[in-house]
């Protein structure tokens, strides 16, 4: 039986990944930082038969990343999919002094991607299959503060660690969501309630094109059709609309 890791695996899109991959049968590896939280989901989790390890860990920790890492690289218990999902919306600006909430964002969502993603890599490579699945996200395409600087790093990031593993039996691949209904928004203060319901959509269907995605072999992977319209749109139009864009989108939701 395959064994599937995921980051950020108690809630949100994490959550529904962990449900998907039991789904089809996958045993797992759930890291938040979340300890009760962590526990609850697993239990539901074993209900399917299938075993559920947890590892509580801060993804800002250098420590506790280094503890996620070896836990893919340990040969005795190998691991043959690793899904980057642990972040958070970032709702701070650029010009602000304290620029705390931007470095944790780094940490979280790239220095652990890089790290996590590079331990996987290595060991599935011996190995001769495996996948590595990132969350970026639709935002990565515009022009929306330090989010947006994460998630083109992390799509930019997806796509390289992709040319490295090419032929090696790895497959690689960021999935590029929109607007999707989880607890991230209001984590973030974001008010959404301006946000039409055509522009949302449902975490379980994320997860489900990601996951069929990446089977596929495409290392880029925008679930639904509006939003695959919208991605091409943001990547060929002139960057001054895309940023005009971008603005308007951010004062709406300011």
């Amino acid at each position: 039986m395959a064994t599937a890791l995921v980051t950020g695996g108690s809630s949100g899109i994490g959550e529904a990944f962990a449900r998907e991959l039991a789904r089809r049968g996958h045993d797992l590896v759930l890291v938040a930082r979340d300890r009760s939280r962590l526990e609850r989901t697993a239990e539901e989790l074993r209900r399917r038969a299938v075993h559920v390890e947890v590892m509580t860990a801060d993804l800002a920790d250098r420590d506790d990343v280094r503890r996620v890492a070896e836990r893919l690289e340990d040969p005795a218990r190998p691991v043959d999919l690793l899904v980057n999902n642990a972040g958070f919306g970032v709702h701070a600006r650029l010009l602000d002094e304290d620029t705390s909430v931007h470095e944790r964002a780094l940490d979280v969502m790239c220095r652990t991607v890089l790290v996590l993603g590079g331990a996987a890599g290595r060991a599935m490579r011996a190995r001769g299959h495996g996948g590595v699945l990132n969350v970026s996200s639709v935002a990565g395409y515009a022009t929306m503060g330090g989010y947006s600087a994460v998630k083109s790093w992390v799509t930019t990031y997806t796509e390289s660690l992709s040319n490295e593993l090419r032929g090696t039996g790895v497959a690689v691949s960021a999935v590029c969501p929109g607007f999707v209904r989880t607890e991230f928004h209001e984590r973030a203060g974001l008010r959404m309630s301006s946000m039409p319901d055509v522009g949302w959509l449902d975490a379980d269907d994320v997860v489900v094109t990601a996951l069929d995605d990446l089977a596929r072999g495409r290392v880029l992977s925008v679930p639904s059709r509006r939003y695959a319209v919208v991605t091409q749109l943001a990547r060929h139009a002139p960057r001054g609309v895309v940023r005009w864009a971008s603005r308007a989108l951010v004062s709406s939701r300011s």
